[in-house]
């Protein structure tokens, strides 16, 4: 699944990994019922719902999207804690390139294995990637029923007001 990227962006989205879905139709948070593109909106941070095809238009509002494993699987509990950790190394990698202000991780259980921070919680991070500064956010997937759009648009929008706070 290729990155929406580029360099200096605001926020650097990051799921944990492409859905089977997605993988197959080539867009980022493609399935039906992922409530991503929803939820920015929510947070103001698009003008729109965009739909997954509309991805690359994240671009000129200084978005972009990654994710912390390429591989993609029918839920994210299929990968193990290895390939989580080696996709941090990768991600890594890319944030030193690329030097997004902020990489929004979308999901905590995820951060915590990836990142070796077993007690992290949703929200800014006390850890940066070189001067990237690091957030954690739900992941937006209709299958994490713990956060409702509402409460999702709001955790959100906290990281948009973060980034326009500079």
């Amino acid at each position: 699944m290729p990155d929406v990227i580029a360099p200096r962006l605001r926020v650097l989205f990051c799921g944990i990994n492409p859905s089977l879905y997605s993988a197959v139709v080539g867009y980022h948070f493609a399935r039906p019922g992922n409530r991503f593109w929803p939820t920015l909106h929510a947070a103001g941070i698009t003008p729109h719902t965009f739909q997954p095809t509309e991805q690359a238009s994240l671009l000129a509002l200084g978005y972009g999207i990654t994710n912390v494993v390429d591989r993609a699987t029918a839920t994210a509990d299929l990968l193990n804690p290895a390939e989580l950790a080696r996709g941090a190394k990768a991600l890594e990698a890319k944030v030193a390139r690329y030097q997004p202000r902020f990489l929004a991780v979308l999901g905590v259980s995820a951060y915590r294995i990836a990142f070796g921070r077993p007690k992290a919680a949703l929200g800014a991070q006390p850890e940066r990637l070189g001067d990237t500064r690091l957030w954690v956010l739900p992941n937006p997937s209709g299958l994490n029923a713990h956060y409702q759009l509402d409460a999702l648009g709001r955790l959100f929008g906290e990281l948009r007001r973060a980034v326009e706070q500079g």
